[in-house]
């Protein structure tokens, strides 16, 4: 199994620290409002590897944070917190607010087939490990005192920027707008690792420390959660190319310091999904969520479909054009599965050959739309059918497309009987339309129908329609 390492920069064959067993860290969500499909991309793909790990025969561990405490609106560690910042929205207590939205965010990936990981930690539940490891920070002389708070001196390490991706001139006050002055910095790029009531009185949840009361940074979280759960060595740790500056580079840094040696060999970053409009966002437009695409007739694993159809390290641009194309391409494939009859035998010899072929396409970097292409030759193969759908089935424990799951029958037999009548009346019209070369009135048509989530296809046969 090859795999990009963001660290070298480079595609790499992938070797665990202990043979057959992989240490697996994703950096989970801060549960103060909803995922958007954008956040949920990057799940999807670390699904999808952790999947292929399995697949390829390792035992993996994976473990994933909850951000419930201490993630600041700017990483220059200014701002409000974002918990508190939900609360204050909510008209609700911090924990009810991670409660409710950690259960959502479980909830979505669900719906999108993503596994929960092996520990799920909330940062809340680790303050004592926190407070050890800045303590031995301290002690080693990487972490310094300073106005109440205790920040990590980056000035201590050879080589901070670890990942290339950023320069000091790029961190100069004034330069970018989310770095503001702190006056208690020795380095304008150290960053914090205890808060105390110095710096936010309002802050609604705080721990007693050796520092005075206060709570932790965001860095500190998946630095021990990791150590916790995955020991010194961490194979391979994930998140959005977001997390890259400066939060995994800050990780990197204190935990060296802390353990004294190296500690994750790869890092495995997914790039964004972006809007026609740019990054993608929480404040911006519409709110993009799986309940939203529900909401517009779509599944929930047509979405995945779509994201497996791109690699991870290329961004991804969403539009519902193209979603809906990636619902059609997904229900004419579940189409041909369906029509394939269970008939004749599966020789496991073959079984394994395609096995082994589909370990090796996508375990090159991921490689999710050769995957999907390969069930398209497996659909041509000239096997029985039997063992087509075994492959198909093998395969489908690393998409989780549910390739072969029956969709329910729909018995709203009332409703679709008026909402046939009304698509084929608009479809008649629209050939009308077209017969008299009015083609702007038949975009009009076709424009309108999708926007009642429905689609049509002019095909040989003549016009055909779904829901989306």
């Amino acid at each position: 199994m090859r795999i990009y390492n963001s660290l070298t920069k480079k595609v790499e064959e992938f070797v665990p620290h202990t043979e057959g067993k992989v240490g697996m860290y994703t950096c989970g969500p801060t549960v103060y409002h909803f995922a958007h499909i954008g956040n949920l991309r990057s799940y999807l793909m670390e699904d999808v590897l952790e999947k292929l790990m399995r697949f390829s025969g390792y035992e993996v561990k994976r473990v994933m944070n909850i951000t419930d405490v201490g993630h600041l609106s700017s990483d220059a560690d200014t701002g409000e917190d974002k918990m508190l910042k939900g609360a204050k929205r909510e008209h609700k207590t911090v924990m009810e607010i991670a409660k409710f939205y950690t259960d959502a965010f479980f909830d979505d990936c669900r719906k999108l087939n993503i596994k929960t990981p092996d520990v799920v930690e909330p940062a809340t539940s680790c303050i004592d490990e926190f407070i050890h490891m800045i303590e031995v920070l301290l002690e080693k002389g990487y972490a310094y005192k300073a106005g109440e708070n205790v920040y990590f001196d980056t000035s201590k390490l050879n080589d901070y920027y670890v990942f290339g991706n950023q320069n000091e001139d790029e961190l100069m006050v004034g330069v970018r707008d989310d770095v503001t002055e702190d006056t208690n910095k020795k380095n304008k790029n150290d960053f914090v690792l205890w808060f105390t009531k110095s710096k936010f009185e309002d802050q609604a949840l705080k721990w007693e420390s050796p520092w005075g009361t206060g709570y932790p940074g965001w860095h500190i979280e998946c630095s021990c959660i990791g150590i916790k759960h995955l020991g010194e060595f961490m194979d391979i740790h994930c998140g959005g190319v977001d997390n890259m500056f400066p939060h995994h580079t800050n990780e990197i840094a204190q935990s060296e310091s802390f353990l004294g040696h190296k500690w994750c060999k790869y890092w495995f970053h997914v790039h964004h999904l972006n809007d026609e409009t740019g990054k993608m966002s929480k404040s911006k437009g519409e709110f993009l969520t799986v309940s939203l695409l529900e909401e517009k007739g779509y599944n929930p694993i047509a979405y995945r479909f779509f994201a497996l159809s791109s690699h991870y390290r290329k961004p991804l641009v969403f539009s519902y054009e193209a979603l809906d194309q990636a619902s059609n391409a997904y229900r004419k494939l579940k189409n041909k599965i369906a029509a394939v009859t269970d008939e004749g035998d599966a020789d496991p010899s073959v079984i394994k050959e395609y096995h082994d072929k589909f370990a090796e396409v996508v375990g090159n970097d991921l490689n999710t739309a050769m995957g999907i292409t390969l069930i398209y030759d497996v659909l041509k193969a000239d096997i029985p059918g039997k063992a087509k759908r075994t492959v198909i089935a093998d395969y489908d424990t690393v998409l989780g497309l549910d390739l072969l799951k029956e969709e329910p029958a729909d018995n709203n037999t009332g409703e679709d009987d008026e909402l046939t009548k009304l698509v084929e009346a608009k479809i008649e019209e629209r050939k009308n339309a077209k017969k008299d070369k009015n083609f702007e009135l038949a975009d009009k048509i076709r424009d309108d129908l999708l926007k009642m989530g429905i689609v049509i296809e002019d095909t040989r046969e003549g016009v055909k329609w779904h829901k989306a």
